[in-house]
């Protein structure tokens, strides 16, 4: 069962992301987009993720026409009930697991949500990071989710 469980999760979707915020940060239609993130695999968690949108007169003054900055924010919190059962789906391994991911240019550069089970602190670790294929970016954030309830 197990098997056919890993076999299906490499042909599943990540997660789709939803527009909930958009803040204007200039007079040339530059924009910071907050987008929902709802755990494909953890129902109960969602992620908010912040980045940069350059507008059309932003990318026609900078001659950097298809792409996107690398910077983004994240923060992720328990929006639900979460069932301790479907973490025994979710991948164990020190590397994680893509939830998530959005073309920030042409054919370079990607914007990636990647989950990392610590089991032994209970933990759900979410790291935001693009993912570039000339030169790696260094420009990350993480947002964790704890798996316990105080007092209990």
């Amino acid at each position: 069962m197990k098997r056919l469980a890993f076999a299906l999760s490499l042909f599943a979707l990540p997660a789709t992301a939803e527009q909930v915020g958009e803040v204007g940060v200039d007079w040339v239609g530059n924009d910071i987009i907050i987008e929902a993130i709802q755990d494909p695999d953890v129902p109960g968690v969602t992620c908010h993720i912040a980045y940069f949108d350059r507008s059309v007169i932003d990318r026609l003054s900078q001659g950097n026409w298809f792409e996107d900055p690398s910077n983004a924010s994240i923060a992720c919190r328990q929006t639900g009930p979460i069932d301790m059962a479907d973490l025994e789906e979710i991948s164990h391994r020190d590397s994680g697991e893509e939830v998530f991911r959005e073309r920030r240019s042409i054919i370079l550069k990607s914007l990636r949500i990647k989950r990392i089970y610590d089991e032994g602190n209970q933990t759900l670790i979410y790291l935001v990071h693009a993912r570039e294929l000339t030169e790696g970016s260094a420009k990350m954030a993480i947002s964790t989710v704890p798996l316990w309830t105080p007092g209990s």
